[in-house]
């Protein structure tokens, strides 16, 4: 009977590997171990770059702290690590700049360490979470930290509403034991 109940059962097969699931293949509510805690998919974010370039964005937690895992596949698969911060704990007069410009500067100082402007992405937006599929138009510029494993990212909105956020570079190693949603 079992047999006939899943011939005629109308769940649909999972679109990943259940032997090798990998980071391409995260969705909300899947979990996976990351610096010695678990943490789980709460939202998953798409971007539209232009030309068919897409990256992925999920945001995670793992019970006490809320990140944003970055996932771009372009030659090669890179992963970024970040959490968001206020544009006055970056610099106090970064707001003013970006209202009045309407870019950030070419270099900025943070944390002690100098990030020097990369590269600057008109695209759009979308939380897969809601009801409504309407992309949201953004800029994104990205600078680059000294090292190359820290990226200061500052994104436009709207006219006068920014947002900022800090991330590193992962390794796909580092994510491990992913498990998907039951």
């Amino acid at each position: 009977m079992g047999f006939l109940k899943n011939l005629f059962s109308k769940e649909k097969e999972p679109s990943y590997d259940s032997i090798r699931i990998g980071i391409k293949d995260l969705k909300t509510g899947f979990i996976f171990d990351y610096d010695l805690s678990s943490w789980e998919v709460l939202n998953t974010y798409k971007y539209d770059w232009g030309n068919h370039f897409y990256t992925l964005e999920y945001k995670i937690s793992n019970g006490s702290q809320t990140l944003f895992l970055g996932v771009e596949e372009d030659d090669e698969l890179l992963l970024t690590l970040g959490k968001k911060i206020k544009l006055s704990k970056i610099d106090k007069n970064l707001s003013t700049e970006l209202i009045n410009n309407q870019k950030p500067p070419q270099k900025i100082i943070y944390q002690d360490e100098t990030f020097v402007l990369e590269e600057e992405s008109p695209g759009y937006f979308l939380d897969t979470a809601r009801k409504q599929s309407d992309w949201e138009e953004l800029i994104s510029w990205d600078l680059i930290g000294q090292n190359s494993q820290n990226i200061l990212t500052i994104e436009q909105w709207a006219k006068n509403e920014f947002e900022g956020s800090l991330a590193k570079v992962v390794k796909e190693f580092e994510i491990s034991n992913i498990l998907p949603v039951k």
